[in-house]
């Protein structure tokens, strides 16, 4: 009886009218770093701020990430090392605002190539955004949004929604 259901199953499967998995899967959504955040060290300090922020220091940082898009022909949204390439691109680095007396004394030092030259204040809140453009920009067209969540600290989280 079993193979009987298997053999129907299969024939529906083959049929040139079924439309494909693709097709049938609609949008789907990946999460990655749920359960278990990815993680990156960066240094950076909030050059216009009063508080003890101003002053150049670091975090262990938390990210996750939520792609929705279609179904791709490998099977999957995207390519988990995708979303992990672009985010360690940060790993490691010291992130400041463009106009930082900071990137000058880098440079100058030679470490010119450890810093990550924001737009906008390196605030976990701009972070969160700049991460969800740099992804749309360089994941496949069959992705339609990207929500990124950056935890500075256990009491500090930022995120899209």
């Amino acid at each position: 009886m079993t193979e009987n259901i298997l053999e129907s199953e299969r024939s529906r499967n083959d049929s040139a009218d079924r439309p494909s998995l693709a097709t049938r899967a609609g949008e789907r959504v990946l999460r990655i770093g749920a359960d278990r955040p990815i993680r990156i060290s960066a240094g950076h300090r909030l050059l216009h701020h009063d508080g003890k922020c101003s002053r150049p220091h670091g975090h262990n940082y938390e990210i996750a990430v939520e792609v929705t898009g279609a179904l791709r022909e490998e099977g999957w949204v995207v390519d988990k090392g995708a979303v992990t390439d672009v985010i360690d691109e940060w790993d490691h680095r010291f992130l400041v605002e463009s106009g930082d007396p900071l990137i000058e004394a880098f440079e100058a030092s030679g470490d010119g190539d450890s810093l990550v030259v924001l737009d906008a204040p390196p605030t976990a809140e701009v972070m969160a955004v700049l991460l969800e453009e740099e992804l749309l920009a360089r994941l496949p067209d069959t992705v339609s949004d990207v929500a990124v969540e950056v935890a500075e600290t256990g009491e500090l989280r930022a995120s899209h929604r």
